[in-house]
C-alpha cells in the first residue's frame, strides 16, 4: 500500500488557479492513495475535476458509460459533449444518461450530434407524472469498465469553478481497479430501466431494494425510493450508531430526528465536526440547517460554515470509513433520491480525508453556542421552522405519499 498524501495548488497536477475564492486561501485540495489493488484520486479543485473527467473520456479505448443529474448547455457541457463525440469517432461505445428534472433547461436537441454519431442517450424520468418528484441525483462516469469517477459535481461551468463569483465548491473521486465492475452492474441495471418504455416505478424500487453492496474495503451504496431503508442510509446509520468520531462536509443538512439523534449521541461520546454551507442557491436550505444547530452544539458538536463560495461537497468520515459520492445529509438524499456513495474502509485513508476536512475548517467560520445565540432572532427562528418544514418535512411527506402507493 502506497500513500501519496495531500497536495496543494503548488503541485504540477493542481497548478491551475483555485476555484472561487479558494485562490485567497491557497489550498485547492487533491490527494492520491493506493489501497487493495486500487488507485484513488480525490479532487476538490474545480478546473482539475473537469480535467480529470476529460482525461477519463480521452483515454477510453472501448467504452464510456455516463450518468449526470445536470448536463448543462454551457461551455463545460459543450466541451464534454465534444470529447464524447471524439470518443465515438475513434470507435468507443458511448452511453449517456441524463436526469429529465435536473437537466430541464437543456433541450434534447443539444444531444442531436451525439445521437447522429452513434451515441446512446436515455432520459431518467421521461414520463410526465408524479414520479418526477423522484430524482436520480447520481453522477457517474465509467471508462473501459475499469476506471470510474463519482462525486457531487454535475456537468456545468459552476461546478468546475466558473464563474468565480458564483461557483460551487465540490468533490470528485476517481477509482481505478476491479471494484469498478460492481459499479458497472448498477449502471447496466439503470440503463435497462431508463431504456424501457414504461420506466416502471415498482421496478426501480425493486432495483434499489435488491442491491447488494458487499462487505469489503470498497462498498458501492445505493440510495433511492424504497419503502425500506436503502443500503446507503442503512450503512451510514449503522456507522453513526457505533462511531466515536465523525467529520462531515455537507452541502445540504436537514436530517430527520433519527439521524440527528445519532449525531448528538456520537458527539457526546466522542467528537463530531460538521462543515456546512454559509451560501447556497436556496436560502431555505441554509435556514433549515441552522435550525438544527442548537441541539448539536449542546451535545458538544463543532459546527462550521464554509465561507469562500457556495458549498456542494458530500464527504463523511466516521472512524475508519470514508463516504464520497452524490448524497447530501438531508431527508431527500437519505430516503428519496437515487444516490451513489462509495464507502472506503481504511484507517490511513480516513486520516487523509480528515486532512481535507481540516483544510475546509480553515476556510470556515466556527459557529459557537454564543454565535448561534446572537444570530437566533425571532425572525430567523420563524424562517428556520418554515424552511425546515418545507425542505425537511413537506417535500419528503408529499413525495412518499405520491410515489409509494402500491
Amino acid at each position: 500500500m502506497e500513500s501519496y498524501g495531500v497536495r496543494t495548488d503548488t503541485d504540477a497536477s493542481c497548478g491551475m488557479d483555485a476555484e472561487c475564492n479558494d485562490r485567497k486561501s491557497g489550498h485547492p485540495l487533491c490527494l492520491d492513495y493506493e489501497l487493495d489493488g486500487h488507485r484513488l484520486h480525490v479532487c476538490c479543485h474545480g478546473p482539475d475535476r473537469r480535467n480529470m473527467l476529460v482525461e477519463l473520456i480521452d483515454t477510453a479505448e472501448t467504452s464510456l458509460k455516463l450518468y449526470y443529474y445536470i448536463f448543462g448547455k454551457d461551455e463545460s457541457g459543450r466541451l464534454i459533449l465534444a470529447r464524447l463525440l471524439r470518443a465515438l469517432r475513434r470507435g468507443v461505445d458511448v452511453t449517456l444518461m441524463v436526469d429529465s428534472f435536473g437537466s430541464l433547461e437543456t433541450p434534447e436537441s443539444f444531444f442531436d450530434s451525439f445521437k447522429k454519431a452513434g451515441g446512446r442517450i436515455g432520459w431518467f424520468g421521461s414520463s410526465w407524472s408524479t414520479r418526477y418528484l423522484i430524482r436520480n441525483h447520481q453522477k457517474i462516469a465509467i471508462a473501459d469498465d475499469k476506471r470510474a469517477i463519482v462525486g457531487g459535481f454535475n456537468i456545468s461551468d459552476s461546478y468546475f469553478g466558473m464563474p468565480e463569483d458564483d461557483c460551487w465548491h465540490d468533490m470528485g473521486i476517481r477509482i481505478d481497479g476491479p471494484e469498478v465492475k460492481t459499479l458497472l452492474q448498477w449502471y447496466d441495471q439503470l440503463w435497462d430501466w431508463v431504456s424501457s418504455p414504461r420506466q416502471s416505478f415498482r421496478a426501480l424500487r425493486r432495483m434499489v431494494r435488491g442491491w447488494h453492496d458487499g462487505r469489503g474495503t470498497y462498498r458501492w451504496l445505493i440510495g433511492g425510493p424504497t419503502s425500506r431503508i436503502s443500503a446507503w442510509a442503512r450503512t451510514v446509520r449503522s456507522d453513526l450508531e457505533k462511531g466515536q468520531q465523525v467529520d462531515m462536509v455537507a452541502a445540504y443538512f436537514t436530517p430527520g430526528n433519527s439521524m440527528l439523534a445519532r449525531l448528538r449521541r456520537l458527539a457526546r461520546r466522542g467528537r463530531a465536526r460538521i462543515v456546512l454551507a454559509a451560501r447556497s442557491d436556496n436560502t431555505a436550505t441554509i435556514a433549515a440547517a441552522r435550525l438544527l444547530y442548537g441541539p448539536l452544539l449542546r451535545a458538544g458538536a463543532q459546527i462550521y460554515e464554509y465561507q469562500p463560495c457556495k458549498l456542494h461537497m458530500k464527504l463523511i468520515v466516521i472512524d475508519d470509513a470514508v463516504y464520497i459520492g452524490s448524497a447530501n445529509f438531508d431527508t431527500r438524499s437519505l430516503f428519496l433520491n437515487l444516490e451513489i456513495m462509495l464507502r472506503i474502509e481504511s484507517a490511513d485513508f480516513a486520516d487523509m480525508a480528515r486532512g481535507l476536512v481540516d483544510k475546509h475548517i480553515e476556510d470556515s467560520e466556527q459557529i459557537t453556542v454564543q454565535r448561534h445565540k446572537e444570530r437566533k432572532t425571532p425572525f430567523r427562528l420563524i424562517k428556520g421552522w418554515i424552511s425546515y418544514f418545507l425542505v425537511g418535512v413537506l417535500d419528503y411527506t408529499i413525495t412518499r405519499r405520491l410515489n409509494f402507493r402500491e
